[in-house]
Parts: structure tokens; C-alpha cells; sequence
């Protein structure tokens, strides 16, 4: 089989690519360094032609609200135009497990339309809304900043080593379409806190975490359904403790 990963030299995408390829699948990893571009529509007729399957793992570059609009708008529209051409019959999307709500935010208003886009463009599909990622963690904590202090919602969330959201990702794609959503979350809830907390720690940062009812995510307020998936995703296996051992680097907060 052939499968086309958009995206397919990023955190995700490269991981999806190495385990389809151990699978023995024909796996083309596009990505605008080589010369297949689904934002300007670059060679991407040509790499789809004789392929099965697409998985788009891409993500816009900038997390600003019309420049992540254009991005999804594009790539979406050129994406399906190529897809019906080349009668895909498989077009696998990673999203974000609660975009619809998280909309106080431009980045999730834009992803929700690329989910739209998809679900009207005719093309068997799957959407797999993913958790927050580990690799993640990093970034949300500094989100909280204030001088050296962070401040984040002490609010309920799942997140999911990218090693295992590459894995589900693999098995979906093999998979038959379920032309709807499934959800990818990591093996237990964490508070917000708690992970930059541990974080920080693992990575012999001192800085303290403060609970904040009155921070926000990104600038957008979130409860405890609001990062949260629903009652049965499919779970990765790898522990936030398992996965600060084998990857974090020690380093003082400067």
C-alpha cells in the first residue's frame, strides 16, 4: 500500500512514517523540503498519484488567528482537490481532542474548518483528536510565566507521549474509515499544574507553580471538560513519569 504523510519530516509525521515502513508499506513522508507543498499545492498531485492513503499530520507554523486560518484553508482545499484526482480512499487528519472548545482561540477556530473541510469534501476519512502532547509540557509551563513564577489553571487534562500518538495514528491508517472522529489521549489525567510542575522539576528547574483559578490556557479560560477527552478514547501506554526519565536533560531555569 501506498501512504502519502503530510507533515511527514515533523515530530509526528516521521515517527508515522519509520512505523508504516516497518510494516512494509510504500510510505512517501511530504513535506515542503522536499518539494511537496499542500499550502501551495507544489508536487503534491504528483505524490499522491497511485497512493491509498493520506495522513496529514502538518501544522501551521504560526499560531496566529488569520495566519493558521490561511494555512488550514489552504492546504485543506488543495489536499481534497488532489485527493478526489487521485481517489484516495483514506484521508487520516490529526486534530485536537476539544477544538470546539478551546474557539475563544483564532488556531482552533482554524483548526474546526480544516475538521469541516474534511468531513465536506467527499473523501473517506478519519479525524484523530489527540491530547496535548508530552513533548509538550515545556511550553505550557512557560505559558504561566510571570517573572519567575508560573501560574496555570489547576484543571484536568490527559496528554499523550508523541510516540504513542504516531502509533495510533499507524494503526488508523490501516485501519477502515470511520468518515468521523476518534479520540487519542494518554494513559491517565493529569492537573495542569501538576504536570509543568513535574516538568520543571525533572528538568531541576526551581521555579514554583501556582494553582490559578484565574489563569488561562494560552490566553483562552478552560475548566475541566475543556482539555479533556470523552469517556472512551483510545489511550497511549507510556507514563509521563516513564517518559521524564528517558528524555529529560537536566538543566538549571536561567
Amino acid at each position: 500500500m501506498k501512504i502519502v504523510v503530510i507533515g511527514g519530516t515533523g515530530l509526528i509525521g516521521s515517527q508515522v512514517v519509520h512505523l508504516l515502513q516497518e510494516r512494509g508499506h510504500e510510505v512517501l513522508p511530504a513535506s515542503p523540503s522536499r518539494g511537496i507543498n499542500a499550502v501551495t499545492g507544489e508536487g503534491l498531485q504528483a505524490a499522491l498519484t497511485g497512493a491509498d492513503v493520506v495522513v496529514d499530520v502538518a501544522n501551521s507554523p504560526s499560531f496566529e488567528d488569520q495566519a493558521s486560518m490561511d494555512f488550514f484553508e489552504a492546504s485543506g482545499r488543495n489536499l481534497q482537490a488532489a485527493e478526489r484526482a487521485a481517489g484516495i480512499k483514506h484521508h487520516v487528519a490529526l486534530s485536537v481532542v476539544g477544538t470546539e472548545r478551546l474557539l475563544a482561540m483564532g488556531y482552533f477556530r482554524a483548526k474546526l474548518r480544516q475538521e469541516e473541510l474534511i468531513a465536506a469534501a467527499g473523501v473517506p476519512y478519519t479525524i484523530a483528536r489527540a491530547t496535548q502532547f508530552f513533548e509538550f509540557a515545556g511550553t505550557i509551563a512557560e505559558s504561566g510565566r510571570r517573572d519567575e513564577t508560573i501560574h496555570l489553571p489547576p484543571v484536568q487534562m490527559q496528554p499523550i507521549a508523541s510516540r504513542d500518538v504516531a502509533a495510533l495514528l499507524a494503526d488508523i491508517a490501516l485501519a477502515p474509515p470511520v468518515n468521523g472522529m476518534v479520540e487519542l489521549a494518554g494513559p491517565r489525567p493529569v492537573r495542569m499544574d501538576v504536570l509543568a510542575r513535574e516538568y520543571l522539576a525533572a528538568h531541576e528547574d526551581s521555579r514554583q507553580v501556582v494553582a490559578d483559578p484565574q489563569a488561562s490556557y494560552f490566553s483562552t479560560p478552560v475548566d475541566d471538560q475543556s482539555l479533556m477527552p470523552g469517556p472512551s478514547p483510545r489511550t497511549g501506554r507510556t507514563e509521563f513519569a516513564d517518559w521524564l526519565r528517558q528524555s529529560a536533560s537536566p538543566s538549571k531555569a536561567g
